[in-house]
């Protein structure tokens, strides 16, 4: 009989290595893959990231978005109509060249989409013609790629990754306003409520905003080693693209008018990063409930030539699986023991086991994931299990928020920030006189610390000096080491 394999490290020990060990051994991604920087995302992975999807999805939906699909090649004609953007992202782009057996040269290169505004807002110029066709707001899942010069890591940082973008036009400048607050109210809906990560939205300071963008606002959470992971970021483009591209539309006034733009991207494979960091523990991966590829698992404890176990096995699942995602491991050739450590692994919500005990009282065994804790309840307590996954939710999220909360800090001298950064890392609040060259100066004398911005819709007055150069402070912002 094979072995477990089980995690070799703890994870407040050693954060890289228990993530490399549960990315391999939980069958998260395959690295091997003989195309540098690219990875495979194996099954449990990709079926838990579907769910992901589909939650921001319903709620991109619920918000008044509908999907459509824009072709990943971009014309370099497209491509290089915003001065901005192009300069951004020309350094990050894969390039189409040559097609065909007899290596034919394209008549236009043509990129693979890093991100895809100069593919749509192409197609908006030609959709939108009067105030009647606005507000418009499109979303699309894809892949997007981009030449990424720093180490690679499984879902954290790759040069092909899984999203989800919306593009949004308007007619008025306080709508798109609007629709960046929408945005961030989708981001607490599902990443906060449904996957369980805590995080800050912040206005990145104007030399690190998105290529092309008025302002730039991005969700920042910390992962267990300190370092920062940038989740969703939504953009206020006015009509930075919309002029380029010709977007415009005849208002109910009969003026002629360009439209006011958005974006908003949730990268869901570097999201899953995320809820692998924060809820696993030297187990294996716990995943939260809401997007569990498998909510219940039931563990048959077999005796040889008893049947009546299976029986109540099979019923229990016939009154779960409608409402929940339930699967049956009946595997002859593993023990139950052997089972309970493999669930464990892959992070599976609540564990149900049934033995001949059980069957002869009546009852079931359920054990929760998070805590391990066991409790005895009846076997028709479908209640139970709910009202069990629902708590396991909620124990997720507080754990987190605890966790997220203790890394958050303010300091006013240099010689502590650096301390802090080097040792235990965070989102670290400090004063800052506004200036890229100063920022400069201190991501190379903290050895990484980038500043992350101001928290959006918080005003906070500076109150004494940057706390690099000395010179007066114009902003209050937050400093990390960043993925």
């Amino acid at each position: 009989m094979a072995e477990q394999e089980g995690l070799t490290v703890k994870k407040s020990n050693d954060f890289s290595e228990w993530y490399t060990q549960i990315v391999q051994k939980a069958e998260l991604a395959d690295i091997r893959y003989n195309v540098k920087g690219f990875v495979v995302f194996r099954p449990w992975a990709v079926k838990t990231m579907n769910n992901m999807f589909k939650v921001l999805e319903d709620e991109l939906e619920a918000k008044g978005h509908v999907p459509a699909l824009f072709p990943a090649l971009i014309p370099e004609s497209n491509f290089k109509k915003e001065s901005e953007h192009v300069e951004g992202f020309l350094p990050e782009v894969f390039w189409v060249t040559k097609v065909g057996s007899d290596v034919e040269k394209l008549e236009e290169p043509l990129a693979m989409r890093p991100t895809s505004e100069t593919a749509i807002y192409k197609m908006y110029s030609m959709w939108i013609r009067s105030w009647r066709d606005l507000p418009l707001k499109i979303y699309q899942r894809c892949q997007v790629w981009r030449y990424e010069g720093k180490a690679t890591r499984p879902f954290i940082r790759g040069r092909e990754f899984y999203w989800i973008e919306s593009h949004d036009a308007f007619g008025t400048e306080k709508e798109a306003l609007q629709q960046v607050k929408e945005d961030m109210k989708i981001t607490e809906n599902t990443l906060y409520k449904k996957f369980g990560i805590p995080f800050i939205f912040f206005q990145r300071p104007e030399h690190d905003k998105f290529a092309g963008a008025v302002h730039t606002y991005a969700a920042d959470t910390i992962m267990p080693d300190g370092r920062v992971l940038q989740l969703p970021s939504t953009h206020l483009l006015g009509q930075n693209f919309s002029k380029p591209f010709d977007v415009k539309f005849i208002d109910d006034d009969k003026k002629e008018k360009y439209v006011w733009q958005t974006c908003y991207g949730p990268a869901v494979s570097r999201i899953f990063a995320a809820v692998i960091g924060f809820h696993g523990d030297d187990k294996g991966l716990v995943l939260p409930p809401e997007i569990a590829a498998v909510q219940i698992v039931i563990v048959p404890i077999l005796k040889d030539g008893d049947t009546k176990v299976m029986k109540k096995v099979d019923d229990l699942y016939k009154k779960l699986k409608d409402k929940f995602s339930v699967t049956i491991d009946s595997r002859k050739e593993y023990t139950p023991g052997w089972k309970y450590n493999y669930w464990e692994l892959k992070g599976v919500p609540l564990r149900i086991e049934i033995g001949p005990k059980d069957v002869k009282n009546k009852q079931m065994v359920l054990v929760r994931r998070d805590t391990g804790e066991k409790i005895i309840a009846k076997e028709t307590d479908v209640k139970k299990v709910e009202s069990m996954l629902k708590s396991i939710q909620n124990n997720l999220i507080l754990k987190a928020d605890k966790y997220f909360k203790k890394n958050i800090c303010e300091i006013k001298k240099f010689d502590e920030l650096k301390n802090v950064l080097e040792k235990k890392g965070g989102l670290i609040k400090i004063e800052w006189c506004g200036r890229k060259d100063c920022a400069d100066d201190m991501k190379e004398k903290t050895n990484g610390g980038v500043i992350r911005g101001k928290i959006f819709d918080k005003e906070e007055k500076p109150k004494s000096t940057c706390i690099n150069c000395n010179n007066k402070s114009k902003e209050v912002v937050y400093i990390s080491k960043q993925y």
